[in-house]
């Protein structure tokens, strides 16, 4: 069996080691049903780090051929990046985690232990939240349940990213090529065989987090237009209501004026009555020239991602929008004085059977790809 863990990363040169330190020897651990050690690969999916992250990953690369690097050639989301990953993945297992050690590595046995049972879809529920403001639990508790009322009531809450998919569920979400991607709306939307387990989410090890409440927010819009058309339903409603009562002034200002004869005063009503009509109109033109601009995202079918370079990829599919720019052969390593001090890690060790894996290349003639 062939593990694959994709890591999406942008910006964490602070949390890798501690990453390697703690993900590979979990892994190595990690027995088949017939108690042949597992095989795996670790994809990192670079997001366009503009720090030290980059190097870092290809030096890691460079001492471990089990990982693999992807490198975006700018930030194109973490969303883009997991379907990077996905789109690579080899294993008859895929694993998504994100790179700061808040999705506890400790866990992955049991998933695969429940993906063995038969369930498509292994995810994770946060039963706590260590580390984090008042702020922050708020506004992602709401955010789940706007995601809930909004997008598509299958979706769990505090489910996010940490997930564990078969092979059979990585092939049926590749077919989603869409340019605004929602992963956790995909799945659900899947209807998969799915599992939860719950769990304690720690604090970061390092770094800090890169979801600001303003970019938890494009989230949240991302996946409402894209799954749902309730704003614009909500708009034809609230123009409906707005119908309602304009006709409904509409009587009372003609009864004023046959039987009161105070029409002077009016003003101010028919003042307040257009700056409200303009407001919902032109929030309603907003809501669709929103939706309208998606649909002209959409046909031009642009790829989902760029990969500028690549680190242990011998092979690499060509999936329907998505464009490599060249791959990387060699690289030129960075002083060892300017890299974070290795730690000491059991699978490094030459009895370990990570030993099992120096065998493949390391390094591939470089090549030039066309866009898929």
């Amino acid at each position: 069996m062939l593990l694959s863990v994709v890591l999406p990363v942008y910006n964490e040169q602070a949390v890798l080691p501690a990453l390697i330190d703690h993900l590979l020897p979990v892994l190595d651990s990690i027995d088949e049903p017939n108690g042949r050690p597992i095989d795996y690969e670790l994809i990192f999916v670079d997001d366009g780090s503009r720090d030290e992250t980059p190097h870092l990953l290809r030096y890691y690369a460079d001492l471990y051929p089990s990982i693999r690097v992807l490198q975006f050639s700018r930030n194109f989301g973490q969303q883009a990046a997991i379907t990077a990953g996905l789109d690579v993945a080899q294993g008859d297992a895929v694993l998504v985690m994100d790179a700061d050690l808040q999705d506890p590595p400790s866990l992955i046995p049991a998933m695969l232990s429940h993906l063995h049972e038969g369930f498509d879809v292994v995810s994770t529920r946060k039963t706590t939240r260590e580390g984090e403001t008042l702020r922050k639990r708020w506004t992602a508790t709401a955010f789940y349940k706007l995601m809930q009322k909004t997008v598509d009531e299958r979706l769990p809450p505090e489910v996010g990213d940490f997930r564990l998919f078969s092979r059979g569920a990585v092939e049926a979400i590749r077919a989603f090529r869409e340019q605004h991607r929602f992963m956790r709306g995909l799945v659900a939307w899947l209807g998969l065989r799915e599992c939860v387990l719950p769990f304690e989410r720690p604090a970061r090890a390092a770094g800090e987090t890169k979801y600001s409440t303003l970019k938890l927010m494009q989230l949240a819009w991302t996946a409402i237009s894209s799954f749902s058309a309730l704003p614009l339903k909500l708009a034809l409603y609230g123009g409906m209501l707005l119908t309602t009562l304009g006709i409904a002034y509409s009587f009372y200002a003609v009864y004023v004026a046959l039987f009161v004869s105070t029409t002077a005063p009016g003003w101010s009503s028919l003042i307040c009555f257009q700056l409200l009509f303009n407001g919902a109109t032109l929030m309603a033109v907003g809501l669709v020239g929103d939706y309208v601009g998606r649909i002209y995202e959409e046909s031009k079918r642009r790829p989902l991602y760029v990969i500028a370079e690549t680190t242990n990829c011998t092979e690499l599919p060509h999936i329907a929008r998505s464009a490599y720019l060249r791959r990387a052969s060699c690289f030129q390593r960075p002083p060892i004085s300017e890299i974070p001090a290795v730690p000491s890690l059991p699978c490094a060790s030459p009895s370990s059977r990570s030993d099992q894996l120096a065998a493949r290349p390391t390094t591939v003639p470089a090549h030039r790809f066309d866009a898929a």
